[in-house]
């Protein structure tokens, strides 16, 4: 079984993941403001299922690639610091958009587009089979037990982390987006806040003991 402090550094990272802006929050935002709640959670069931494809499709691959290739998580690791970095300047870049800055006006959808859309824009999200691929191996030890089952409780600890967040945000939407329209120097302290604790944590990943396999 994953070590508790082990599964708490990841619920940060995967927390991390979900607040930082990319096409599942732009979209849920945008259709949340636009269309309601109720479109916004059909979208985020949508949204869900999309991370169920990926946790499958990466945790079978991982196991593979992991106990195959010797280097494989030396390689996996570097890619994980190097997105937390890219990350990092994304939250921070000039012209760089916070979550709920969002203001795209969406034509009004029915349930099954909502749910598809939110499906293939959660599959074709590269962010998110990024974070698997990279992220995953860091948490992973023989030590820990069958990993395939470490691959799978990551993955749905991860789902579960991003979809409370994003329900919580999707009954909140229009609210705190009018919100930082009144207070617009918040959005530049969140986008700081958010690339210093993403900088921070991919210090600690590279400072971190290697991962035998």
């Amino acid at each position: 079984m994953i070590p508790v402090q082990q599964l708490s550094l990841f619920v940060l990272a995967a927390f991390l993941m979900v607040i930082t802006p990319g096409p599942n929050m732009i979209y849920l935002v945008s259709r949340s403001v636009t269309q309601g709640k109720k479109a916004g959670l059909i979208s985020l069931a949508g949204v869900a299922c999309g991370f169920l494809f990926h946790i499958i499709l990466v945790s079978f691959g991982l196991t593979a690639v992991l106990m195959a290739i010797p280097y494989a998580y030396t390689v996996l690791k570097t890619a994980g610091i190097l997105y937390l970095l890219y990350l990092a300047w994304e939250a921070v870049k000039p012209g760089s958009k916070s979550v709920f800055e969002t203001r795209q006006a969406l034509q009004a959808d029915g349930p099954f587009k909502l749910f598809g859309m939110g499906f293939f824009t959660n599959v074709l999200n590269p962010k998110v089979a990024v974070f698997y691929l990279s992220f995953f191996p860091q948490f992973i030890r023989p030590a820990y037990g069958d990993v395939l089952s470490q691959s799978l409780v990551l993955g749905f600890t991860q789902l579960m982390v991003s979809f409370s967040v994003n329900f919580i945000i999707v009954l909140l939407a229009a609210r705190v987006t009018r919100w930082f329209a009144v207070h617009p120097k918040w959005i530049r302290l969140q986008k700081w806040l958010m690339a210093g604790v993403l900088s921070g944590l991919a210090v600690k990943m590279a400072l971190a003991k290697g991962n035998k396999m």
